[in-house]
């Protein structure tokens, strides 16, 4: 009997552990009761039930800026808040939007679903996340020792690649293995990695993230020390794009028109695919509403330049976009008349045509110009 109700609980908890995120239930604490017992459950209620977590990053990033800014214009409580939190950075996010309860939006990088699809540590990763909309560039930024004077020379070299988890883990991990730089690879934070790279402790750091960021902006200018050029290596022709570090950028750092060629990746505001009938949903849908509503404030000061960066109708190649935002997009998407959309289907089919394809009959080619006419609709794009 005792063996039974063992093997019974065994498979309770086995259960109960392969439940997957969205069923899972938080216990309610002890303060909710409290609350309620003191006649402070409406107060509870309107705390919880429409506000937003949004995971940034370190203190020392730009995404933490951006989830705090988007607190700022997007708050209208009790209709919508937004809560930034500071975290461990993109791959971090990740592994937050799947299993830290209260985390409803992160910002992370374009790269990070495939590094985990490449590493099988989540399994149909492809399938739990989608985005909101593309967002700005992280720079990689290279910074060594007077005696480094290329990135080849950093191997077999200490270089921190800043904590477990963030963009410089994620982003610098992958950039270093797919040019073979072979460098010793240690986490520690950057701002800390700075100091060590004063004892000769460490060779340099690698830090992603949005410029100008306050760990170089502020930092005192120490002899020697320097960026290394990142080359826009085939290899790295995926999710990565060409950029630039400028003394405009880092006057402290870089002489007056001096220019370091380095890459950047796209970051993403993702969320977890939520169903659309659950209350989540509702509260994702309702801060996408706001966010694209009010966007245009983004772009005006006080805020990082870098809101200038984006545009949330852009695609975004390896990701699915969540269905309320791409609901609420199509819906902004200016009307496609017909007329046009037939001069293009035929000045195609005549193309077609002249180059030896296959002659449809009258009803093949009606079919298609449906197909072709609602796909128009849906992506509001002339053809090409």
């Amino acid at each position: 009997m005792r063996v039974a109700l063992l093997s019974c609980v065994a498979a309770i908890v086995s259960l109960t552990a392969s439940l997957p995120v969205e069923a899972q239930t938080a216990p309610k604490p002890a303060r909710s009761a409290t609350a309620v017992a003191a006649g402070e459950g409406g107060k509870l209620q309107e705390s919880n039930e429409w506000t937003v977590g949004v995971a940034g990053g370190l203190l020392e990033g730009t995404n933490i800026r951006f989830a705090a800014e988007m607190a700022k214009v997007l708050d209208d409580r009790p209709n919508l808040r937004v809560l930034p939190m500071v975290t461990y950075g993109a791959l971090g996010n990740i592994e937050d939007l799947l299993y830290l309860r209260g985390v409803d939006v992160t910002i992370t990088s374009a790269d990070v679903l495939d590094e985990f699809v490449r590493n099988g540590t989540l399994a149909n990763i492809k399938n739990r996340i989608r985005y909101i909309c593309s967002f700005y560039i992280n720079e990689m930024h290279v910074y060594v020792r007077p005696e480094i004077k290329s990135l080849e020379d950093l191997a077999g070299k200490k270089v921190s690649f800043n904590t477990v988890g963030s963009a410089a883990n994620l982003t610098g991990g992958i950039v270093f293995d797919r040019l073979q730089i072979g460098a010793e690879k240690v986490f520690v934070n950057n701002s800390v990695a700075l100091e060590k790279m004063r004892t000769g402790e460490i060779a340099g750091i690698v830090h992603v993230t949005g410029k100008p960021t306050d760990l170089f902006a502020k930092f005192k200018p120490e002899p020697g020390f320097h960026f290394l050029p990142v080359p826009f290596a085939r290899s790295l022709q995926d999710y990565y794009v060409p950029t630039r570090l400028t003394s405009q950028d880092y006057p402290n750092l870089l002489k007056p028109g001096e220019t370091i060629e380095t890459i950047g990746v796209p970051q993403v505001l993702a969320v977890y695919n939520w169903a659309p009938e659950t209350e989540r949903y509702r509260r994702v849908a309702r801060f996408v509403e706001y966010f694209f509503k009010r966007f245009d404030q983004f772009k005006q000061p006080p805020f990082h330049p870098k809101w200038n960066e984006i545009n949330v109708a852009s695609s975004l190649p390896g990701w699915t976009r969540f269905r309320a935002a791409e609901e609420l997009l199509a819906s902004s998407r200016p009307p496609v008349a017909d007329g046009a959309v037939k001069q293009q289907f035929d000045a195609w089919i005549s193309t077609r045509n002249a180059t030896g394809g296959r002659r449809m009959s009258e009803d093949e080619t009606k079919v298609l110009f449906e197909q072709f006419r609602d796909w128009m609709k849906r992506d509001g794009q002339p053809a090409r």
